[in-house]
């Protein structure tokens, strides 16, 4: 990915990056090969295993995507953060030209498939308490309610997989190259504009002031 120093997240932002994953984990994990493939994919990640955390995720058996993963052969995976136009009629300084400002982490590392069916199962209950935790106060969903046939179908007609990660690159695009009236007549924009991606982004502007 390419990052302008002055796009670039501080030396040390590792929880930051962390944060964003954990807050857009709905990623898209990109393996080589000739052609590519790439699969959209909810990740859950655990940041105590690994210096930078390890990514937990699952695709169907029969996605093509896991058979390219080769012994030592690394993936990548990206998280897109928040994102919103930027029309040159918010600056304070005549003669721009339209942008879009972004937060993105990729994350790099080599995939081990779980082949273990309790294995399997710890992958799939995590992912299920993660994004269930979310929906509170509704009583959370379990596996449990799946009888158990159909269950030992779906574990067999999944592939759980772990990113222990091994690089974590992030870019917060955010007006940092404009002045500060540039960037002060951006985040009232978007503060006006009362969307949830230009609130969400205005606040990211706001903190690195």
């Amino acid at each position: 990915m390419y990052v302008p120093e002055h796009f670039a997240f501080p030396e040390g932002a590792e929880r930051e990056l962390q944060n964003l994953v954990e807050a857009h984990n709905f990623g898209i994990l990109v393996a080589g090969g000739e052609p590519l493939e790439a699969a959209h994919l909810p990740f859950v990640l655990d940041r105590g295993r690994g210096p930078l955390g390890t990514l937990i995720a699952h695709v169907a058996r029969a996605n093509p995507i896991w058979r390219r993963f080769g012994a030592g052969q690394e993936v990548l995976a990206i998280f897109q953060g928040h994102h919103v136009y930027v029309s040159p009629d918010w600056y304070a300084t005549r003669g721009l030209v339209p942008t879009w400002n972004y937060l993105a982490v990729h994350a790099y590392g080599v995939p081990r498939v779980l082949e273990a069916e309790a294995a399997v199962t710890e992958a799939l209950t995590r992912l299920r308490a993660t994004m269930e935790e979310s929906l509170a106060p509704k009583p959370p969903w379990t596996l449990t309610e799946i009888a158990e046939p159909s269950l030992r179908a779906l574990k067999r007609g999944v592939v759980a997989f772990e990113i222990e990660i091994s690089r974590l690159h992030g870019k917060r695009k955010l007006n940092q190259n404009r002045t500060a009236a540039d960037r002060a007549g951006v985040i009232r924009a978007l503060e006006a504009s009362g969307s949830p991606e230009g609130l969400a982004v205005a606040s990211a502007m706001r903190r690195l002031d």
